[in-house]
């Protein structure tokens, strides 16, 4: 062998060898990644055992933060329910300012001559507050300002906060009763004409009780609506709440029935039912949503029954509610759209016609924009300047 091929063999030897070194050296790098990523690593296989094993070849897109978050799909955390209306405070005082600033502005002159208290009236009126409780607004307003002499804007508009709370209805129980008998889960129908918010109401409404920690099933019973169940559904999942439902047309009492025979069999807390968007002019399907009520009933007493309303739509809601109110025994108001060009007043309203108390508000697009009506944090808003 001549010494030129014993040199090209010890040069061959030697790059092999200077290969393979690099190569384990390479991998035992990767076996070993820093130990921030194998923290995130092994916090993810404790939380999802489910996953398969992460390969190695993720480390490196995991310290570049590139990893895709496909693989478990997100539960959200709604927002604790409480202090909504604070929160929202700022959109409804900027919507409902056209009331309270007029009434202020009127009563912040001192003594009134009978065209102003007119205006006062016209200024109710057009806020959607109705005839009665504007006229009996009105009369105490005119009385208590006489007997104290009130001149100071301040006072004014603190004798105006107390007329109002009064009005709004401080005492009414604006709890959603949720609790059912005998072990047996609370079940709510959420009811209301096509338009109103009223599966974005139920799936709101799902996220309000997954925040308080309740179990918490939903039943798509509006079923004349090709997209209601998909879109009840998708609510759900968000907050890793499950969906009874059937095919399109199906009968909306057996789906209703279903649902809380699941809901009973899972032991869960609650039962939603989103019921159809039927015409309040339709007798017939009228009918039919008293036939949902009974044939729930014969598994479940029914706790709650939420009328959807849009606060938007002024008298026509008040027709609505009070048809709705002679089928289903309404026991409380969802009032949505409650800020842009609602008109504050139809809280007062609508209470006064059904005799039942608003118990949450739509105050924007976000899925937490559901809160529970406060009527002080409601009526300190209509005031704020």
């Amino acid at each position: 062998m001549t010494t030129e091929i014993l040199v090209a063999l010890i040069a061959a030897a030697v790059v092999l060898l200077g290969g393979g070194i690099a190569y384990l050296v390479a991998n035992r790098q990767r076996e070993l990644p820093p130990p921030d990523v194998m923290d995130e690593l092994t916090e993810r296989e404790i939380e999802h055992p489910e996953l398969a094993p992460v390969d190695l070849d993720e480390v490196e897109e995991l310290e570049a933060g590139v990893v895709e978050d496909h693989q478990v799909p997100t539960v959200e955390r709604p927002e604790a329910p409480r202090g909504r209306l604070s929160r929202l405070r700022s959109r409804l005082s900027r919507s409902q300012s056209s009331l309270g600033r007029g009434l202020l502005t009127l009563l912040g002159g001192g003594d009134l001559t009978e065209d102003q208290w007119e205006e006062i009236e016209d200024t109710l009126l057009a806020a959607d507050v109705g005839v009665g409780p504007t006229t009996e607004l009105v009369t105490n307003l005119r009385a208590r300002l006489a007997a104290e002499g009130v001149k100071d804007p301040e006072r004014a508009k603190q004798v105006l906060r107390d007329e109002l709370l009064g009005l709004v209805g401080p005492s009414l129980d604006r709890q959603m009763h949720t609790t059912g008998d005998d072990a047996l889960p609370g079940v709510v129908l959420v009811v209301g004409v096509n338009g109103t918010g009223k599966t974005t109401t139920v799936g709101r409404l799902a996220r309000v009780l997954v925040a308080e920690e309740r179990s918490v099933l939903l039943g798509a019973a509006d079923t004349f609506r090709a997209a209601a169940a998909d879109q009840l559904e998708t609510w759900g999942a968000r907050v890793g709440v499950p969906t009874v439902r059937s095919h399109e047309g199906a009968d909306p009492a057996s789906v209703g029935f279903e649902t809380v025979k699941q809901g009973i069999t899972d032991g869960v807390d609650v039962v939603l039912i989103d019921t159809a968007g039927r015409l309040h002019t339709k007798s017939g399907l009228m009918d039919e949503l008293g036939k949902v009520k009974r044939v729930v009933e014969k598994q479940a007493p029914v706790t709650e029954v939420l009328l959807v309303i849009d606060a938007t739509t002024g008298q026509n809601g008040l027709t609505q509610a009070r048809v709705f109110s002679e089928v289903v025994d309404v026991s409380g108001i969802v009032l949505t759209k409650l800020d842009g060009t609602a008109k504050g007043g139809i809280v007062i309203a609508v209470q006064r016609e059904l005799g039942v108390p608003v118990k949450f508000v739509g105050l924007g697009e976000g899925p937490d924009d559901l809160a529970p009506f406060d009527p002080e944090e409601f009526v300190d808003a209509l005031l704020e300047a």
